[in-house]
Order: structure tokens, then C-alpha cells, then sequence
């Protein structure tokens, strides 16, 4: 059927947390109502990306684009925009320039962004096989399975620069060659979808809004290493990315996509679902095959690495989300393509989860040399509240921080790992004046100790021992003789770890250090936390002048720390004080501070 205008709500986990389900039904609903239903189709599609702005709703064919759209608003996008053709000005990007900020082409969030791992994610409907194919899907697969040999699909990958995007970026045509060259036999290719970095949902995303395009690479990378089995590693507690997931893997069978002789080839493949339980360790790779074959989740020290002996002893493949997001595009397109964009070092794209002390958080994806400033500032919109950028931390708990003189590096694996950062995943985590370095590399170890495997002595003992001392300098009883401490332990995990969660897990730590010493040393020598996050080093204090005595401080004090009478000036008693910050935030007079 023939529509005449398309509505496009955003059906990501986030927006519909928010209400986007409610906007489906009544959207539904009211075009019924207003009788529209044979004219205009309502399509819950993936995540638009402007999560900050989120539930969205984009018009089509005009392109519309609609922000924090509540269920409410329904009637009036249907009885205005699509019954009268005029544009509901309130709910647009900016209203006072709803003519030319109607478009998300207009609409600084996206103006410098690329999309091709993201690129049907707000555009079809994830539920529906015929949208992806409408939209060049398993396109690919047709080329491949008859107008390629498989040594003719590695050769491809390899020329097209593409890196994995699920850490250190090994080349993915290499690692596909490595697994291709092992003797004929049962081989495995399998899709880490572990994603566990705070903050980060990059993978998540694209499955829940294109999750036929992984469904796609897996097919086409099996077949180019002789791999007729498949397994997607999921967590569990991404309930939307499963249901979108099992829902295609039924769909790609019925249409021959899957299974014996696909598309009438002599190629075999089929796929399964693991269920991960939220280990962060299974992101590594060989933790991840344990867990698949029903093991505890630990790595295992490498060589042999999986390409040559991995799932039940047998050659296989891991890729990340985001990496196979990428092979579709590249077969159709051409490695040559693929290879322009990007740097020298590093082809393609990346996307980000942009969260933080930022303006516009949100899912982001720029081609790879995008410099820090544009992704915070022209992208992000800049520090929340009006603060001072301080640090944006990438890489997720194994990144490192990254302070303001770095804002003009180029994204891309060589670039942050001489900043004494990684890539990572895509988490991009951005901070203002008001953090403190020392909590947050308190937090990031405390997230590391708590998923460490414990399988060797250095992650396990030595995570612990640094997350002590960030404690104890935290809470004012450091010394100087800590930080020595601290780089040694630091050094010792990096060399001795078993896998990659040990070896990066001082990351915060060691960059912190290295960028923001006099804030460490500030914590040590003058016992002063200059954010106030750690609450042991705080003491509040009462201005008299600016204080005008109307008790309000006293009355939301939880420890009758506070004394005064009425219109007088109050005084504090550090002795009973709990550094809450409770009175801070109730005087309406800024006559309390902390420091």
C-alpha cells in the first residue's frame, strides 16, 4: 500500500522509556480518528540518535522533525501538520526558527555527522525484513554468493582499511584471512554484542534499529572464512535488541536467508542467540567463548588466538556490533569507497555514546579524524549549565581521561593512544569543573575490581590495592609517598595482566595522574577537594553578610548542625556536619559555599 505521509517515532529503549510506545498507540489512534489511517503510516523505527531531545517524531515526506513529543501532543501534530499541512511550531528543535531548524539536516546535532553503521537506524521499521531490503538489505549477500569467492570478500575487507571497533582495533580482513587459512572443517563466527562500558550504548542501538544488517555481515563473513554456524553473544537485560533479533533471525529464514543452500548457493549458515548475564569480563574474547560454551566467563591467555583455535577448539571469528555494521556498506559500495573516508590510519566512521555534562547527549557518528572540540562543542552543544569543560574521558573503564589541551585531537586509534587513551567501544563520557579526577578514577576502579574475573594475581590483588589508595586519599589521610604507589601498581597491571580488562584498568589512573597532578597533590597536602565530590575534605561555611537569618538552611539540615536565630546569621557546627550539601542547595541567597 501507497502512503501519502509517513509518521517515525523513535522506537529506541531510551524514547520509548519515555513514552514512545504511548505515542504509537495514540498516534494510531487519532489518525483513525480523523480518518487517516489508509493515508498515513505510523512506523516505530530505531534510535533517531538526539537522545537529549528524545521521544522524537519525524514527518515524512516534509521531514519534519519534532523533540520531546509526549503522547499529548499527538492530536495536535495530526489535526495541524497533517490535516491543515502546518507545522506544530512548539514542538520543532527551536521554535523561534521552526522554518529553517524543521529538518534534522538543519539541526546542528547532525550537520557534521556520517552515517553508515547507523545508517537505517530512525529510518525502517527493525521489525520488518521488507524495510531493510528496500533499503539495499541483503543486497550484499547476492554479490557475494555469486559474483565472489571467499579469498575475493577477505581481500575486499582487508583493502578497505576497516579496524575492529570493539577495542584495539586489529584489522578485520586479518583476522578473517588468519581463520579463512585454517584446514577445511567446522569453524565459528560470532558477534560480540556484550556492550558493559558505563555509559555506552552504541551496539545496543544498532541492533534494535537495524538488526538485519548484522544478521547480514555474519553471513557474509562466514562465508568467507567456511563458517556455516553463527552466534551473536547478547546481555540479557537488553530485552528490545533480543526481541528485534529473534524476530529477524525467523524472518531471514523464511525468506532463504539463513539455513541450508541460502539463496540457492551451495553456502550454509545459521545463527543463534548466547545469552550473556553481565559480566564485563565477557567482552574480551575468550571470556566470551567460555561463557558461550556454558563455562565461567575467564580468559585465556593467548596464542592461540581464537582466528586459529577459539569456540570448542574450533577456528573462529569475533566481531563487535559495530565492526559487522560496517561489511554490507563495504560489499556494495566498494573497499575503495570505505577507504576514503576517514584518516590514514584509522577508515570509516565511529560512533559514540555522547553522555555527560554535555547539551545535547546523545548516539553520534563521525567519520574517523573528528576532532574532540567538534563532537563536545558542535555536536554536543557545549558544557551543561554554562561550566567549563575539565576532561572527557573515552574508552569506557579502560580509556583514559583526556584534558582541554587535547580537544583539537583527531579521533583515531593512533591519536588517543598517544594521549594515553583508546577508542574503546565508543563511550565518550564528557566532564566539567564541578568533577574531581580523584573520584573519578575511585569510580571507574571501583567498577573494575568489582568485574575482575580474579583469574590472575596482577588484576585482582592490584585493582584492589589502587582503588585503596584512591580511598584513602579521597577521604584526606594521603600522602605523598601514594602517588608512587599508584604509577608503580599502575605499570605492574598493564605489563602482567592476563587480558585486556586487567591490562587497561589503570588507565584512569594513569592519565589522571599524568594530566591533573595538582589535584591530587591538592587532595594529599592540603586535605581540599576543589569540586566538593569528596565529601570527606568539604567544609561548609556560612557567609554572615550575604546570610539573612530565614532559617530555611537550619530547617533542612538533617544534622541540627545549624544554629541561629531568626534574621540573624547562622553559623555551622563542623563537628556535627555530614557534608550533605543540603543547606548549600536551600539557601536562596548563595551565602553558603564549600571548600
Amino acid at each position: 500500500m501507497a502512503y501519502e505521509s509517513y509518521i517515525l517515532v523513535c522506537g529506541g529503549t531510551a524514547c520509548f522509556s519515555g513514552g514512545g510506545d504511548k505515542i504509537v498507540d495514540e498516534f494510531k489512534k487519532q489518525l483513525a480518528d480523523a480518518g487517516l489511517t489508509e493515508k498515513v503510516q505510523v512506523v516505530a523505527t530505531g534510535c533517531l540518535g538526539f537522545c537529549e531531545q528524545g521521544p522524537i517524531v519525524k514527518v515524512l515526506p516534509q521531514g519534519t522533525f519534532y523533540v520531546q513529543v509526549k503522547a499529548d501532543d499527538v492530536k495536535d501534530i495530526v489535526n495541524e501538520h497533517l490535516v491543515k499541512g502546518r507545522v506544530v511550531q512548539r514542538l520543532c528543535y527551536d521554535p523561534e526558527q521552526a522554518k529553517s531548524l524543521v529538518a534534522e539536516a538543519n539541526i546542528p546535532f547532525y550537520q557534521k555527522q556520517y552515517r553508515i553503521v547507523l545508517r537505517n537506524c530512525g529510518v525502517i521499521d527493525p521489525e520488518k525484513i521488507d524495510d531493510y531490503i528496500a533499503r539495499d538489505g541483503y543486497k550484499a549477500i547476492e554479490k557475494v554468493l555469486f559474483e565472489m569467492t571467499p579469498e575475493q570478500v577477505v581481500e575486499e575487507i582487508l583493502k578497505s582499511g576497516l579496524r575492529g571497533r570493539g577495542g584495539a582495533g586489529f584489522p578485520t580482513g586479518m583476522k578473517w584471512k588468519f581463520a579463512a587459512a585454517q584446514p577445511k572443517g567446522q569453524k565459528y563466527m560470532v558477534c560480540n554484542a556484550d556492550e558493559g562500558d558505563p555509559g555506552a550504548y552504541m551496539d545496543r542501538s544498532t541492533l534494535e534499529g537495524d538488526p538485519h544488517s548484522i544478521l547480514e555481515a555474519m553471513i557474509i563473513a562466514g562465508y568467507a572464512i567456511g563458517a556455516n554456524k553463527g552466534y551473536i553473544y547478547i546481555r540479557a537485560e537488553y530485552p528490545l535488541a533480543i526481541h528485534r533479533l529473534q524476530l529477524a533471525i525467523q524472518q531471514a529464514r523464511e525468506y532463504g536467508l539463513l539455513g541450508e543452500k541460502i539463496l540457492g548457493s551451495d553456502h550454509d549458515f545459521d545463527i543463534e542467540l548466547r545469552f550473556g548475564a553481565g559480566a564485563f569480563v565477557c567482552g574480551e574474547e575468550t571470556a566470551l567463548l567460555q561463557s558461550i560454551e556454558g563455562n565461567r566467563g575467564m580468559p585465556k591467555p593467548r596464542p592461540p588466538f581464537p582466528a586459529v583455535k577459539g569456540l570448542w577448539d574450533c577456528p573462529t571469528v569475533i566481531n563487535n556490533v559495530e565492526t559487522l555494521a560496517n561489511i554490507p556498506v563495504i560489499i556494495n559500495k566498494g573497499a575503495d569507497w570505505f577507504n576514503k573516508i576517514g584518516t590514514e590510519t584509522t577508515k570509516g566512521t565511529k560512533v559514540f555514546a555522547l553522555t555527560g555534562k554535555v547539551n545535547n547527549s546523545g548516539l553520534i557518528e563521525v567519520p574517523m579524524g573528528t576532532t574532540l572540540r567538534e563532537i563536545i562543542f558542535d555536536i554536543g552543544g557545549g558544557i551543561r549549565g554554562g561550566h567549563e569543560f575539565k576532561a572527557a574521558q573515552t574508552g569506557g573503564p579502560s580509556g583514559g581521561i583526556i584534558p582541554p589541551q587535547f580537544l583539537d585531537t583527531a579521533i583515531d586509534f593512533e591519536s588517543l593512544a598517544k594521549i594515553g587513551s583508546i577508542m574503546g567501544s565508543g563511550g565518550l563520557i564528557v566532564m566539567d569543573e564541578t568533577d574531581c579526577v580523584v573520584d573519578i578514577a575511585k569510580f571507574y576502579l571501583d567498577f573494575t575490581v568489582d568485574e575482575s574475573c580474579g583469574k590472575c594475581a596482577p588484576c585482582r590483588i592490584g585493582g584492589r590495592k589502587l582503588l585503596n589508595y584512591l580511598n584513602k586519599i579521597s577521604e584526606g589521610r594521603g600522602v605523598e609517598d601514594d602517588i608512587k604507589q599508584l604509577e608503580a601498581i599502575s605499570d605492574s597491571m598493564c605489563k602482567a595482566s592476563l587480558c585486556g580488562l586487567g591490562q587497561t584498568a589503570a588507565n584512569p589512573v594513569k592519565s589522571t595522574l599524568k594530566y591533573f597532578m595538582d589535584e591530587y597533590l591538592e587532595h594529599i597536602n592540603e586535605k581540599k577537594c576543589r569540586s566538593g565530590k569528596c565529601s570527606k575534605l568539604v567544609q561548609y561555611k556560612i557567609d554572615a553578610e550575604k546570610c539573612k537569618g530565614c532559617t530555611l538552611c537550619a530547617r533542612k539540615c538533617p544534622a541540627n548542625a545549624i544554629t541561629g536565630e531568626l534574621k540573624k546569621a547562622h553559623v555551622i557546627d563542623t563537628q556535627k556536619c555530614i557534608k550533605c550539601g543540603a543547606c548549600e542547595a536551600a539557601c536562596k541567597f548563595g551565602a553558603i559555599s564549600h571548600g
